[in-house]
């Protein structure tokens, strides 16, 4: 199959040029003397077509039974021969020979750029290369800000970086991994979501990271989906004591929250098995924050890092703006949890912890079409159904909660609307689904 692919006269039909393929149609140009390209969906662009043709890569409106299919994993085909996750894993191998670093791949239903975060300031030291949701970097130099987390994005990332003084590769990666990775996380699932039109699911796509040397994977999804990669897993629980890594003495605190590391049997790249106590301070106010933390300190553990610098790394970790952040603002205290990824438990979580504050009410709602999944409504309005806390509900997935909650509560269109009004509490906890760039904009 692979030797298809990459095989000149085999001509390689890549689709979907939404999620990555313009990117991949163009490496694979620099290897194939005909390349096709089938934009299934209809939503190429002018300046990407442009760029297309004129590097030589034919357009199509369809399969083409002699070429090999290079498509998205989510891809809903009748025969795919790779896919963006496979073929970016090729695609970089000589990178990787050349560039002689250790590389993360981060994947999961929630958590995945929390988890990236976390490994960047335990990682710091090494000037890390990043690939994220919030960006590709080099270090402390943003590369390019608005990018997803296709596969293919990798490729440009590290084409971006150019000849930089990286010493390790921390890739976000949606729905797997590329087989390229020395470390795997697979942060959960939290939702075992279709794809494919219902004939796939997310833990089935997300199981190419354990093609991976060695993967970090949360110990619930290890052993409902994933037990037969028993081998090669470490894995990490807040509350499991069976989990490779977990946790023990937990004070969560708004700011800072402490707690006492168990590592039990974790083995490192080096195949060294790890039995080892330490305590951490972090910012981890809910139970699910602090898994993000056990993720990366798992792939750390994994890598070879000593403890020191895995507790300062965490004692330096504030947070990211926005997806998990507090802040003070005319004597209101803000947290803002503003995910485009946002699940039903990560809510559930996050109103445990804030009614425990003083004087809080709650900003909650955001947009559809966010990510490939949705929230699971359902479950969200029996959630908030069953809480004494107070609602200010906003956007378009705030005005369904509010009537499927068959109540008639105070609406705002916009979020900023909302925060004016909320700000006459003294905590706010706004939960709002959306990608945090987009809404700092509006």
């Amino acid at each position: 199959m692979q030797s298809r692919a990459t095989d000149a006269s085999a001509s390689p039909l890549v689709v979907d040029l939404t999620h990555g393929g313009v990117t991949i149609a163009l490496e694979l140009k620099r290897e194939s003397d005909r390349v096709l390209a089938w934009d299934i969906y209809g939503t190429l662009g002018e300046d990407d077509l442009k760029l297309l043709t004129d590097n030589g890569i034919e357009l199509v409106t369809g399969p083409d039974t002699g070429s090999p299919v290079i498509a998205p994993v989510h891809c809903p085909l009748e025969r795919t021969d790779m896919t963006h996750h496979e073929i970016t894993g090729r695609l970089l191998e000589s990178w990787k020979r050349s560039a002689k670093i250790p590389l993360v791949e981060v994947t999961g239903v929630k958590g995945k750029t929390s988890t990236v975060w976390i490994l960047r300031e335990i990682l710091r030291d090494l000037q890390p290369l990043i690939l994220s949701s919030l960006g590709s970097y080099a270090g402390d130099d943003l590369l390019k800000r608005d990018i997803s987390i296709t596969p293919a994005n990798m490729i440009e990332t590290v084409r971006l970086a150019g000849e930089c003084d990286c010493r390790t590769a921390i890739f976000e990666v949606s729905l797997g991994g590329t087989g390229l990775a020395d470390v795997g996380v697979l942060t959960n699932i939290a939702e075992d979501y279709p794809i494919r039109q219902g004939t796939s699911s997310a833990s089935r796509a997300k199981s190419q990271i354990f093609r991976s040397r060695r993967v970090c994977c949360e110990y619930g999804a290890f052993r409902r989906y994933y037990d037969r990669f028993w081998d090669i897993t470490n894995t990490f629980s807040v509350t499991d004591d069976r989990a490779c890594v977990h946790a023990s003495d937990v004070e969560y605190g708004l700011e800072s929250t402490s707690a006492t590391l168990i590592i039990d049997g974790l083995e490192t790249l080096k195949g060294d098995v790890i039995e080892t106590e330490f305590s951490v301070e972090t910012f981890a106010p809910a139970e699910h924050h602090l898994q993000n933390v056990l993720a990366g300190v798992s792939a750390a553990l994994t890598l070879g890092k000593d403890p020191k610098r895995i507790q300062e790394g965490l004692r330096n970790f504030r947070g990211i703006p926005g997806r998990t952040s507090i802040r003070e603002f005319n004597g209101t205290t803000i947290i803002e949890e503003i995910n485009p990824g946002l699940n039903v438990r990560a809510v559930e979580y996050s109103l445990e912890m804030v009614e425990k504050l003083t004087d809080p009410v709650v900003i909650i709602g955001g947009r559809y079409g966010v990510t490939c999944e949705e929230i699971d409504e359902e479950r969200l309005i029996r959630t908030l159904k069953g809480s004494d806390l107070q609602f200010i509900f906003v956007d378009e997935l705030g005005y369904s909660l509010m009537k499927g909650m068959g109540i008639d509560a105070v609406y705002f269109r916009r979020p900023e609307d909302a925060l004016r009004i909320a700000m006459k509490h003294d905590t706010v906890l706004m939960i709002y689904r959306s990608v945090y760039g987009d809404l700092t904009r509006r």
